[in-house]
């Protein structure tokens, strides 16, 4: 039997603004994105959902709280959703490192599993836990739906890796996924199909209310 999963980036942190890459750096939600993880809530009260699971980092879990609040569930914190630890590039922006080593940020762009960031964790290797704890959810869950809140990184290449299309090419066939939006999945064992991709859970200024789930 089938699940649902409802795979959901955290939402705005502190170093957006600047797009640095926080890996495992432990960065607080802005105002922002404590609203979106409010509309969230909101969206997710009126899809529904079985269990709510979340990465340890506080970015995944301030936002999956609201929703799990409106579900009348608790969060499952889940180790093996963290996002990846991006080595050298921890804590810094595409420029800065630039400046310091452009061949290093050449390699990434060209290839980031095999050109990933000197003392990253290996895509492959966190793709491999990613798919782990996102099957063994679904396994749980068989029949129902599971709202994950987890990272942008990490949730694309687990995405590559479910759907079979090669790590190399996260960056380039999913630039990102936006903050507190939702990439719905159905899995059946081994077998993964993709239902939406990105959808934002924010109403738009000026839309109307009442719009469907």
């Amino acid at each position: 039997m089938s699940a649902r999963l409802l795979l959901v980036r955290h939402g705005e942190t502190v170093w957006h603004t600047e797009n640095r890459y926080a890996g495992t750096s432990d960065i607080a939600l802005t105002e922002r994105g404590h609203r979106q993880a409010r509309a969230l809530a909101q969206w997710a009260g009126r899809r529904g959902a079985d269990a709510v699971a979340c990465s340890p980092l506080s970015r995944a879990r301030r936002t999956a709280e609201p929703a799990a609040e409106a579900l009348g569930l608790m969060p499952e914190v889940i180790e093996d959703l963290r996002e990846l630890h991006f080595g050298w590039g921890e804590g810094r922006t595409i420029a800065e490192m630039e400046a310091e080593d452009p061949a290093a940020v050449r390699a990434f762009r060209h290839d980031p599993v095999t050109g990933a960031f000197p003392g990253s964790e290996p895509p492959g290797q966190a793709a491999a836990r990613a798919v782990a704890a996102l099957r063994g959810l679904a396994a749980a869950h068989e029949g129902g739906t599971v709202l994950v809140v987890a990272h942008n990184s990490l949730l694309r290449i687990a995405l590559c890796a479910l759907l079979g299309i090669p790590l190399d090419r996260y960056r380039a066939v999913l630039p990102r996924l936006d903050n507190a939006a939702v990439t719905e999945i159905e899995t059946d064992g081994e077998v993964t199909a993709l239902r939406s991709l990105n959808v934002p859970t924010q109403i738009a200024p000026g839309a109307t209310e009442g719009l469907p789930a």
